[in-house]
């Protein structure tokens, strides 16, 4: 294929605005929570995954952190297995834990690994109960009552929340040229199972290894201001103003303060960008307009 002198101009002056931003971030972390329709159309699932690859050849060190409640809805529901949810949270009883793992640890996090080993990368896929990478306890869920003078705690099974992440697994392939790719099942004192929202383990993952960045890859553009506005920078100042008048919401909540906690534990930058556009990873990384809303305490 040839191209003309003008697209050859521009694929140059694309490379060349990479340039700086792989000199400044090469041999630091990445960590990438991946999910939404990047995860299901096969397109973007391509793009996705050339992203990682290109990133780890160039000398960065993306982690992948990945998601999967879609399908282990599917797989619920082929099983007749009824889906519970409290405040977002998937009710995880015995039997749908046992989902979640074969559908996370095995079926998701597989596909995964296979794809970016097929676009030239060396993946290796992991769960937070190899080598106790992921230590978790139970989840307290606390709803209030007008009944009640004190909240009411709701048990909503083995759905957990990390309190350590081990890091010599990850520092091993880091430092080598795999790229680890973790689904988010942490382990218990007893040797049980919990699920974890993986937004919170990629923020965790983040800050245990000081990574340079968080992104969370989601199914709309960023975060808007009041008008709908996208906001390319965000501070906590800025962000805590936004959720007190209501502009953040929803299922946004979590994720702005996964991103919060990450930049306060010490990540560089937080990102929550489209995950709808193709190369958005890349797009965020190495050019200078990027494809979502950048979090951190300098801005």
């Amino acid at each position: 294929m040839t191209v003309t002198r003008d697209e050859a101009l521009k694929i140059a002056k694309v490379l060349t605005e990479a340039l700086p931003y792989i000199q400044s971030f090469k041999g630091r972390t990445i960590v990438i929570k991946y999910g939404g329709n990047a995860m299901t159309e096969e397109a973007l699932k391509e793009s996705f995954a050339k992203d990682i690859v290109l990133m780890k050849l160039v000398g960065l060190n993306p982690v992948v952190v990945h998601g999967g409640g879609p399908q282990i809805g599917d797989l619920l529901a082929q099983l007749n297995i009824e889906s519970h949810f409290v405040n977002g949270m998937r009710v995880t009883d015995s039997a749908t834990m046992d989902v979640v793992e074969m559908v996370l640890g095995g079926q998701v996090n597989k596909q995964i690994v296979s794809l970016i080993n097929r676009s030239g990368g060396r993946a290796i896929g992991l769960t937070g109960k190899d080598a106790s990478l992921i230590e978790a306890q139970k989840l307290v869920v606390e709803q209030s009552s007008e009944v009640l003078n004190s909240p009411e705690i709701i048990d909503i099974g083995q759905v957990g929340e990390v309190t350590k992440i081990n890091r010599e697994v990850l520092d091993i392939a880091t430092s080598s040229d795999l790229i680890p790719v973790i689904a988010p099942i942490g382990s218990g004192q007893n040797g049980e199972s919990f699920n974890i929202n993986a937004d919170l383990v990629a923020g965790a993952i983040a800050s245990a290894l000081g990574a340079e960045k968080l992104i969370l890859l989601t199914n709309v553009e960023g975060i808007q201001d009041n008008q709908g506005k996208l906001l390319s920078t965000l501070n906590a100042k800025e962000a805590e103003r936004l959720i007190e008048s209501g502009v953040i919401e929803g299922g946004m909540l979590p994720k702005i303060q996964c991103a919060l906690d990450a930049v306060a534990a010490g990540v560089t930058s937080a990102h929550i960008i489209d995950g709808r556009v193709a190369h958005a990873v890349l797009l965020e990384v190495l050019t200078n307009e990027g494809v979502g809303t950048q979090i951190g305490d300098g801005l």
